[in-house]
């Protein structure tokens, strides 16, 4: 029983992070295209500092770490790893890596340029930051929703 609650806790969050990932890829950013700079700017700094909160971390962090219960239990029940759950932990760990090597780095050097309206280059600013940032936002989409699709698969194959 523990065993699959914690696995739909570790589907549910994963697919929150899935969800969010996606929305930036397929709406958030394509509206913010078509911004000037200090808007970009302005937004961007004002949803990396409101994205700071527990429901958020609930999510973020909870999904690894419901997969690595969910990964134990099977081990202690002797089934081994389950290769659903073991893949879908691997690819939420590469959202991870993708998350705090990139995208993290890009926000504080856009939250360093300063207020959107003081800094001096704005167009230099977003440009060294926007392009790099959706490239790797893709793709820590696609990890995590190829991950979330692992639980999926998991929860429907679970005995």
């Amino acid at each position: 029983m523990v065993h699959d609650v914690t696995l739909v806790l570790a589907t549910v969050a994963t697919g929150l992070m899935a969800g969010l990932f996606y929305a930036f890829t397929c709406c958030v950013m394509l509206a913010l295209r078509r911004t000037g700079d200090h808007v970009f700017i302005e937004v961007m700094q004002r949803i990396s500092a409101a994205i700071k909160n527990g429901w958020f971390a609930l999510a973020f962090l909870g999904a690894p770490v419901f997969l690595g219960v969910v990964l134990v239990l099977d081990w202690r029940a002797g089934r081994g790893l389950v290769p659903e759950v073991a893949a879908g932990f691997v690819l939420y760990a590469l959202t991870l890596v993708i998350t705090f090597g990139v995208n993290i780095p890009l926000n504080n050097q856009l939250d360093a340029a300063g207020r959107p309206g003081r800094v001096a280059d704005g167009a230099l600013v977003r440009r060294n930051f926007e392009g790099p940032w959706v490239r790797w936002n893709l793709l820590r989409t696609l990890t995590s929703l190829a991950a979330f699709a692992c639980l999926c698969w998991a929860l429907l194959t679970a005995r």
